[in-house]
């Protein structure tokens, strides 16, 4: 049997081969994204590379950063070069699912200002349609999430009255974004639209973000059973 883990690391080190000097580059969240910013720290401080400027993602990953030796800078209005992420979930169009891993706001501010956005992930995240295997994470205002949550319950999606989920809770509390904010994950139906639904939460009041990435992957670098493969949107 191949070793996933050192598949996603092969991965994780095409991406970060497209790093040049004097880049801005988006650093993604999760298991694989952290094999990226090992990878360009070891090159910053072999002196392969200079004048990189870091965004991180969440507070794990700007920690990481600093101590592989990356400059990291808080997200400003000037364009990234690149960035590199991971996804939960990837469709043969590069649309994605992301942040189970709670990390979603952050992730799409950063990523949407990229010229290049690169996914990085193992062979387990490809699916024929969103939210075939992953939920769809939604951000909410912790303010009135009970109201926000029964607003969601009764939103129709593909012919059914109701998006089902639940509150995102691994232990007594619920769980918490670095940006202070509540998740529910949401289960989505066969036949659903991302498009329809993505622009649906995001004029319901109380939805901060989803998890839809959706037009934004350049390609993805995904770690198989055979090797690293290569996809490209052809929408890019």
């Amino acid at each position: 049997m191949p070793d996933l883990e050192a598949l996603k690391k092969e991965a994780a080190l095409r991406a970060a081969a497209l790093v040049q000097s004097g880049m801005r580059v988006g650093l993604g969240t999760g298991s694989t994204a952290k094999y990226a910013i090992e990878e360009i720290g070891r090159r910053v401080r072999a002196g392969e590379l200079t004048g990189v400027v870091g965004v991180a993602t969440s507070e794990a990953s700007d920690k990481l950063a600093r101590e592989v030796g990356i400059d990291v800078r808080p997200l400003d209005p000037q364009p990234l070069d690149i960035a590199i992420d991971g996804a939960d979930e990837i469709d043969p169009a590069l649309n994605l699912i992301k942040g189970l891993g709670g990390a979603l706001l952050r992730e799409k501010l950063t990523e949407v200002q990229a010229r290049r956005f690169i996914v990085i992930a193992d062979h387990t995240k490809l699916v024929t349609r969103l939210g075939e295997k992953a939920p769809l994470p939604i951000e909410i205002a912790r303010f009135g999430f009970l109201s926000t949550i029964e607003r969601l319950r009764k939103l129709k999606v593909a012919g059914e009255m109701g998006l089902s989920g639940r509150l995102r809770q691994p232990g007594a509390q619920p769980y918490l974004t670095d940006n202070g904010n509540y998740i529910f994950d949401a289960q989505l139906p066969e036949g659903t639209d991302p498009v329809a639904l993505e622009r649906q939460l995001k004029g319901m009041l109380g939805v901060i973000e989803t998890g839809f990435f959706l037009g934004m992957a350049e390609r993805a670098f995904v770690a198989a059973e055979d090797g690293v493969v290569e996809m490209v949107s052809s929408g890019r």
